[in-house]
């Protein structure tokens, strides 16, 4: 009698419409916080919003956007906000702080950056070392864009305070700073650096759009952005964690598969800079540098400390316990669910 029930149960909890599912999720509705959701640095969380995959999961997920990594840092930090879309490298520095995070899917095998010169500037610029003394623009003081202007500095033997960080945003901000000789170099992404390079106003000096690059840069597999959250969060939602990665590796996987023409279609119309030809060629350059299945290489933490530890020499003294910081538990489960995307 007590089997039959429980066979009758579970052909009903098969039957059961999306919605009923859902309520099995600690929490259904949550806050995420992304810097520069334009950027095709995040461009797995627009797909996954702009196709319906969070809502598959049964989530309500309302995403906040902010100038930089690091203001979508504080975002969490400060409460109103559950999960972040940010940089890898938060992670290291929360942990140094006391305040444990973990990044449990990844959106992009390289950080995407480029940092480059403004020809009108800078029109006789050689070498890193022509950066003493300038302004230098990135998204916001402190977010990953900010990491790599001082990681550039100090391979040459510079340090953060010899140039004047600017925080410019992600959008026609950045290009109209660059444009009008407000700054005279730039750490940004796409579609702003590809905007620039085609109107002539950027020359290009480290590009890690190229996975290669990226690793010749940093001296490893440098994970950028990626979905994190505080670690008490992870431990007390596990369920809506799952369900977040399951639609971010959906999300991955359908551009993997997808063309410009599909792209174009599905990102919202104020994320093209008003130029089609330009955020195709943008996505081009950046397509190779998202990861195509979410999982967090191994080796990524360590250069990622690396790259934190070269202008920190406290965070280079510290001991941490660099697998806290990320897990490939949720990311295994969603390619199982969803092997083709």
């Amino acid at each position: 009698m007590q089997r039959r029930h429980l066979i009758a149960g579970g052909l009903v909890a098969a039957t059961l419409p999306q919605w009923a599912l859902a309520q099995a999720l600690e929490k259904t509705k949550l806050t995420l916080a992304v810097g520069g959701k334009n950027l095709l640095y995040y461009l797995p969380l627009t797909i996954a919003e702009q196709l319906g995959y969070f809502k598959a999961e049964g989530l309500d997920v309302t995403i906040v956007d902010f100038a930089g990594g690091s203001k979508a840092l504080q975002a969490v930090v400060g409460g109103s906000a559950d999960v972040v879309s940010g940089a890898f490298e938060h992670t290291i520095n929360m942990q140094f702080k006391g305040q444990p995070m973990r990044a449990f899917v990844l959106q992009g095998a390289a950080p995407q950056i480029v940092l480059g010169v403004n020809p009108k500037t800078m029109p006789n610029f050689k070498t890193i070392a022509d950066l003493k003394g300038k302004k230098v623009g990135v998204s916001a003081p402190g977010s990953s864009t900010n990491v790599m202007v001082n990681f550039a500095l100090a391979k040459v033997g510079l340090k953060p305070g010899d140039v004047s960080i600017i925080g410019v945003g992600t959008g026609n901000g950045a290009v109209a700073a660059m444009r009008s000789g407000q700054i005279d170099a730039m750490s940004n992404l796409d579609p702003v650096i590809t905007l620039l390079q085609r109107s002539g106003d950027l020359k290009i000096v480290s590009d890690t759009r190229n996975v290669a690059e990226s690793e010749k840069v940093f001296g490893g597999p440098m994970p950028a952005g990626c979905l994190y959250a505080p670690q008490a969060f992870i431990d007390k939602n596990p369920a809506t964690t799952q369900a977040l990665t399951n639609a971010m590796v959906r999300a991955l996987k359908w551009i993997q598969n997808a063309g410009p023409a599909d792209i174009i279609k599905t990102v919202p119309e104020g994320f093209l800079l008003g130029d089609r030809a330009v955020y195709i060629d943008a996505y081009l350059a950046a397509k190779g540098a998202l990861s195509p299945n979410g999982m967090i290489p191994d080796k990524g933490a360590q250069t990622a400390f690396n790259a934190l530890a070269s202008v920190d020499d406290k965070l280079a003294a510290a001991k941490l316990d660099l697998k806290a910081v990320y897990t490939n538990d949720f990311v295994k489960k969603a390619n199982a669910k969803y092997p083709k995307g």
